[in-house]
């Protein structure tokens, strides 16, 4: 188990909308703040951009009685403080989440990673093997878009001089992604005010402002994700996904499913990008319909 470090919660965090403790851990010199929520079978819950360990806070609700739900900030999100130097890269977070691995001593995990989270998580996983049993990808992808018009043209433009310099300016990855991600709701004042503070200075919105160019520019580290998906496709996967956002097609879902031959796929109809905050009921029964199949095969198996 990790030490935890001391660190001070914010006074704009709202206990009653994000009413879990906050824990604080060193990992190579990233203060990186989590949750650690729960018994039982571990989740270890990973966020994309421009969000952090907020966004799964109904899913942890939800859940937390009958699994360990463990989800962190990766450094410059939410509320972790990045070390000096850190560049806010994929492959970067990609370490940090192999550290926050290692130093919680998890084991026999399930993997839940949305945007971002997938193809970070999935190079932790490919990192440390035997560490997750199963995975829960959603919206998600895990190789390189190099040469694919569709995602050229989002790095290009999202990830470009103009964009990068409102994002920093004026938080705009923020104020534009998180209501865009949401079809069936709207994000409400209070929550938006727990994405903005989480990302209020142009420093801290270096975080946000990289992830859109890295689509391409780390190509090198989706080749690597990508050689891992080898030695993962074996385990069970359930592949969440939402057919009216903007940001992922159903071409990746189909490649997603073509990688990880034992999965189960629930369409979340009508949601958007962030489908565990959008669609959190269906989110939360596709995850315990999921395991309470995987758990009467597994005592299926064990009488055969």
């Amino acid at each position: 188990m990790a030490d935890a470090i001391e660190n001070a919660r914010p006074a704009w965090v709202d206990d009653d909308l994000f009413p879990f403790e906050s824990r604080f851990v060193d990992i190579d010199g990233h203060t990186v703040h989590y949750v650690d929520e729960g018994s039982g079978p571990t989740l270890l819950l990973l966020h994309g951009n421009p969000t952090w360990s907020f966004l799964w806070r109904d899913v942890i609700s939800a859940l937390r009685d009958d699994f360990r739900c463990v989800a962190l900030d990766y450094p410059g999100f939410g509320l972790s403080t990045p070390r000096p130097g850190y560049r806010f890269l994929p492959e970067e977070h990609a370490d940090v989440v192999t550290g926050f691995v290692d130093a919680l001593g998890l084991s026999g995990a399930t993997l839940v990673g949305q945007d971002w989270g997938g193809p970070i998580g999935l190079a932790a996983a490919g990192r440390r093997p035997g560490v997750f049993d199963r995975l829960v990808l959603a919206n998600t992808w895990a190789w390189p878009v190099n040469g694919d018009l569709y995602f050229e043209a989002f790095a290009r433009i999202a990830g470009g001089p103009p964009i990068r310099f409102l994002a920093r300016r004026l938080n705009l990855v923020v104020k534009a992604f998180i209501p865009m991600g949401h079809r069936r709701r709207k994000p409400t004042a209070a929550e938006m005010v727990h994405y903005r503070r989480a990302l209020d200075t142009p420093d801290r919105r270096r975080a946000s402002a990289v992830l859109p160019g890295r689509i391409t520019a780390s190509r090198a580290f989706f080749a690597e994700v990508e050689a891992g998906l080898a030695d993962l496709g074996h385990l069970p996967a359930l592949i969440v996904w939402s057919d009216a956002q903007v940001g992922f097609r159903a071409q990746e879902r189909e490649r997603l499913e073509a990688s990880f031959p034992h999965h189960t796929t629930v369409i979340a109809e009508g949601a958007g990008l962030y489908v565990e905050s959008d669609a959190t009921e269906e989110f939360v029964a596709a995850i315990r319909g999921w395991t309470a199949t995987r758990r009467t095969d597994a005592s299926r198996a064990d009488e055969a």
